[in-house]
């Protein structure tokens, strides 16, 4: 909003350009009756060495000129530490209205540049199918990618395929000895779920003879030594596993741009480090291995084994390369969780070393672990929630809720709707929380239609469009008006007006959440507002009004909808 630039404007002359940056002033929300943006005071503590109350009050002062050429603020307050504005009301609901009414444009002064980024999810192991913590991972990666896009950003959707190493020969392995040469089709499984029991099953077999973890390390050196029937068995199971999630990916409505394979890369990655070792860069150890002391919490990191064979970092190294070769990338995020903190740390550290300047600007984002009433998942065990499953299983959930609700429904659109419905309350479950937290997925409350969840969210903007679909007939012409506001009305449109605040800092701060709880509120709001503010009996200005109001919550809650991932049903 106009306004909202004005007063970062003041701020950053008042407090001065060399001090802090238009892009780093962020306003709050305060509590009603202490304005409608607030300006914490407390950073500049450390700069100017003062209370923060009392750089409230001087900087009151400093703005006074300023503050009087901008009619738009009726006043402002130093309190407890913060600098609280207060926006004229009609100018507000004006601004707001018409500002909403066009796509957020780049900030003025700030002609915000349009970056190329990179983002990473969500990095599937080939010895199993897709559970609900890869579904955690896809859905922020997604959703961060679309929050960039929303500003005009180019972003690149790319992915690492893990399709060679250990925990692949273990799968192969329990095959080669149990499988009996069955296919998918023969056992009626869908072929990453195939191949995914057999990761299970060697789990179960190894507790009981502990010499075969010995012969999956040594069906990994024939793999990486190209023994002709260990490549072929890896090519037959890889190609069942990456079927099978490709047809998960369909039912997302996900799509990769480009997709890297490990057995791809693992090669120039070993390079790396060979060369490395050469420039003295990188230690060979007496047992053969090699690696490299970083010093401090990182410590010593193995980058190959004694045995030669390579581990996850080690092509991670030649793939952040290639990467950067193939998109001169702003910024590459990588997705992952947080079991990968010190991973991610090393990797940016040892690329820094290699003198990569663009290591930078390469970034993890770290995700708490997902996790059901029953306790922690584990693959191994077999204990997850297969994403295929648990989207089945909410489908029909919703697809009976739909029944009751409306049965008049014909088969194909109860199809639809149920499927956008479980998604939307897959999606919002796993995006909602902060992304740092663990989370306990529970089902039930994720499908709740009246809950803090998608289904919620997709239920307030279908009636939203139901309502404007009911004025259109009745051919409203009327200006608005913007006086005598009822009180739900001011509160409704302050809130419409922290849409473009709201989409900034989950862009700036790497937050879909704070997507997710803005389109939560907003919702609540407009439910209210649509409550007690009746719109086709009201009397035309204010009718008039309130449908401007309806427009700019129905384009506000697509554009939240739309970067969360959600699909915006025109009808529930």
């Amino acid at each position: 909003m106009d306004f909202e630039e004005k007063i970062k404007e003041a701020i950053v002359k008042a407090v001065g350009p060399a001090n802090i940056k238009k892009e780093e002033v962020f306003l709050e929300k305060p509590k009603e009756n202490f304005g409608d943006y607030a300006f914490p005071c407390f950073p500049l503590a450390k700069i100017f060495k003062k209370n923060p109350h009392d750089i409230a009050r001087e900087l009151i002062e400093k703005m006074e000129k300023d503050l009087k050429k901008t009619p738009e603020i009726e006043k402002v307050e130093a309190v407890a530490g913060y600098l609280n504005f207060f926006i004229d009301k009609e100018k507000l609901i004006g601004t707001t209205l018409n500002s909403l009414s066009k796509k957020i444009p780049a900030k003025k002064g700030m002609k915000e540049k349009k970056e190329t980024i990179l983002v990473e999810s969500p990095g599937p192991n080939t010895n199993k199918p897709l559970h609900v913590g890869h579904l955690r991972n896809l859905f922020i990666g997604d959703s961060i990618a679309r929050i960039f896009q929303f500003f005009g950003n180019k972003v690149v959707r790319v992915d690492v395929i893990n399709d060679r190493g250990i925990h692949v020969c273990k799968s192969m392995l329990a095959y080669q000895k149990w499988g009996d040469n069955k296919t998918p089709e023969q056992a009626k499984r869908k072929s990453d779920h195939f191949v995914g029991d057999f990761y299970v099953l060697f789990s179960q077999k190894s507790k009981q003879n502990p010499k075969l973890e010995e012969e999956a390390q040594e069906m990994l050196k024939k793999w990486e030594q190209g023994d002709k029937e260990t490549i072929d068995l890896w090519k037959k199971m890889n190609k069942w596993a990456i079927d099978g999630m490709k047809q998960t990916y369909a039912l997302l409505n996900f799509k990769h741009d480009r997709q890297y394979f490990e057995s791809e890369t693992y090669k120039q990655g070993k390079e790396i480090v060979l060369n490395g070792v050469k420039k003295g860069i990188f230690k060979k150890n007496e047992d053969s291995s090699v690696g490299i002391d970083l010093g401090g919490e990182l410590g010593e990191k193995i980058l190959l084994r004694q045995d030669g064979t390579t581990v996850y970092i080690t092509q991670d190294l030649y793939m952040a390369k290639k990467r950067y070769e193939d998109y001169k990338f702003n910024k590459m995020f990588y997705v992952v969780a947080s079991e990968q903190n010190y991973h991610f740390k090393v990797l940016f550290k040892i690329l820094d070393i290699l003198g990569y300047k663009w290591s930078k600007e390469c970034f993890h984002i770290s995700y708490g672990m997902v996790n059901l009433p029953s306790g922690k998942m584990k693959s191994r065990e077999g204990t997850i929630i297969d994403a295929d499953d648990l989207i089945r299983e909410i489908k029909e959930d919703s697809k009976q809720e739909l029944k009751k609700r409306y049965p008049e429904l014909n088969e194909k659109d109860l199809d639809s709707r149920s499927l956008a419905i479980a998604l939307s309350a897959i999606k919002f479950a796993l995006l909602k929380v902060d992304l740092k937290k663990d989370i306990l997925f529970n089902k039930e409350e994720a499908l709740d239609f009246e809950g803090f969840s998608g289904p919620y969210l997709q239920y307030s903007y279908a009636r939203a469009r139901s309502i404007l679909s009911k004025l259109k007939k009745s051919k409203v012409t009327s200006r608005s008006s913007f006086k005598d506001l009822d009180e739900q009305e001011i509160i409704f449109v302050k809130k419409l007006a922290d849409f473009s605040n709201t989409a900034e800092r989950a862009k700036n701060e790497i937050k879909p959440d704070l997507i997710a709880l803005y389109a939560y509120e907003l919702a609540q709001i407009f439910n209210n507002f649509y409550h007690n503010c009746p719109v086709i009996k009201a009397e035309k200005t204010e009718q008039a009004r309130r449908i401007e109001m309806i427009h700019s919550f129905s384009k506000t809650m697509k554009n939240c909808l739309d970067m969360l991932g959600i699909v915006a049903l025109e009808e529930m």
